[in-house]
């Protein structure tokens, strides 16, 4: 793949066979986001995990520090007085049955992040074709199926992000903007750390992390070194 000029400048800074210290890795980060918009600095982390085993998956959420940098769109499922409540809280969007056709038939899909009340997860199961695929299906463990809605609410504004595995058993998240300073980048990212590593399945024999790398957007990746993390 060709990549362009900024990119192939900025790859010079990184050396591809070091496992940078975390305070290093991002400071780097942070120098090879070139982009002329302000980029969001990534993890991805890879684990040793077998995500086809229940007890090897790994899924939750934490709210980091600092936030991501961006504005979150909410929409939460409920009904009765769990509707104002939802409304008060500042979710973007509220709703229940009416919403179905609109998001299984239009398409509509302005939201980042979806929150349900436990009784209308009858109702919003019928869309998990849709939001299963684009990992918006709320989830107990991730704190997005709850009563709670304040709270859900809030924490995922101030900045609370879910982790999960992908297919290919890697965690990608979001831990700021390039912008961020770097103790902001660094608290948010031992926050994510320590909640991943206390996340570890019991059930998994052999290494937990096998390589965490940090990218901006449209930046080469720095490797992080997983000694402090194993």
């Amino acid at each position: 793949m060709k990549r362009g000029k900024k990119y192939s400048e900025a790859a010079k800074l990184v050396d591809r066979a070091v496992q940078y210290e975390t305070a290093e890795a991002i400071a780097l980060a942070k120098k090879v986001s070139v982009a002329k918009f302000d980029e969001t600095i990534e993890v991805h982390i890879r684990t040793g995990c077998d995500g086809r085993h229940a007890e090897q998956q790994i899924r939750g959420a934490v709210v980091l520090p600092h936030g991501t940098g961006k504005s979150v769109r909410v929409l939460v499922f409920a009904k009765g007085e769990k509707v104002d409540e939802a409304t008060a809280a500042g979710a973007d969007f509220v709703g229940g049955e009416e919403l179905i056709p609109k998001i299984q038939n239009e398409g509509w899909l302005d939201f980042d992040v979806v929150v349900a009340t436990p009784d209308m997860m009858g109702v919003v199961g019928r869309l998990g074709r849709v939001l299963g695929p684009k990992g918006l299906m709320p989830n107990p463990k991730a704190g997005t199926v709850t009563m709670d809605v304040t709270k859900a609410i809030k924490d995922i504004k101030a900045g609370k992000i879910e982790y999960r595995l992908d297919k290919s058993n890697i965690i990608h998240v979001p831990i700021g903007k390039a912008s961020f300073t770097e103790e902001q980048l660094q608290d948010n990212f031992r926050t994510l750390m320590d909640a991943i590593t206390k996340a570890r399945p019991s059930a998994l024999k052999g290494q937990f992390l096998k390589s965490i790398t940090l990218t901006p957007t449209m930046g080469p990746g720095v490797k992080v070194s997983v000694a402090r993390f194993s």
